[in-house]
């Protein structure tokens, strides 16, 4: 079943065109990556489905129903939720407020302790840094606050934008340990990643981005094997 349908979608900052009419979809209970170089329309893409940009053409869908004009805080309570570039987490917050206003969509306060407590058993670190101002974290320390956060509400779809970027090999390694975990959990997860041989390596599916254009998709274990994406993501 799809989850997510995205159809000749375009997006122009100015006169500039963006997104070429990319088309991709993302099936219930999958991981699905969109790799390619910097300035590829990742990001891009992934703003767009959030409504955080405008969309020029084309048409989003999640669960059936059109989500072109929906904006980004009515998403969340529909079950989606973003890890955005950058991490981007509330620097003049604690660890806890920003993971309380994570769960802002949830009314059962014993049920925001309880996943509180659950997040800081996954991140012991930010258990330990409760109470510290968000932005005096290190740079891995709030890439798993921005996963935390992101997961009081209890997304059906988790889209995860450049979550290794900056980060030491052995935190990358434990950040997409996380994403397999939340997965088999059951969440459905849409992932950007410029290491591509990470993506590719817990995805299902993936679809390869140059510039504003699809050039190439399929399952992702036959992408990995594939000589251009090879030389032109892998190093190989």
């Amino acid at each position: 079943m799809e989850m997510l349908k995205v159809e000749n979608l375009q997006v122009y900052y100015g006169v500039i065109c963006a997104l070429k009419g990319i088309s991709f979809h993302v099936d219930q209970g999958e991981i699905v990556s969109l790799i390619g170089a910097n300035g590829a329309g990742k990001t891009t893409t992934m703003q767009s489905i959030m409504g955080l940009i405008p969309i020029k053409g084309g048409t989003v869908t999640y669960n059936g129903q059109v989500i072109n004009r929906v904006p980004g805080h009515k998403l969340v309570s529909r079950g989606m939720s973003q890890v955005p570039e950058g991490r981007r987490v509330f620097q003049d917050l604690t660890v806890y407020e920003n993971l309380v206003l994570g769960a802002y969509t949830q009314k059962d306060k014993a049920q925001i302790r309880k996943d509180i407590d659950e997040i800081y058993s996954r991140f012991p670190r930010l258990g330990e840094r409760s109470r510290q101002v968000a932005g005096t974290l290190s740079g891995g320390e709030q890439q798993m606050l921005a996963m935390g956060r992101a997961m009081m509400s209890h997304p059906k779809l988790l889209m995860l934008d450049e979550p290794s970027m900056g980060l030491s090999p052995l935190l990358v390694d434990q950040v997409f340990d996380i994403i397999r975990d939340y997965h088999r959990q059951g969440v459905t997860v849409l992932l950007v990643e410029q290491n591509a041989k990470k993506a590719l390596s817990i995805s299902d599916r993936a679809y390869v981005l140059e510039t504003g254009s699809i050039a190439l998709e399929g399952a992702a274990e036959d992408l990995l094997h594939n000589e251009s994406v090879q030389k032109a993501y892998l190093g190989e």
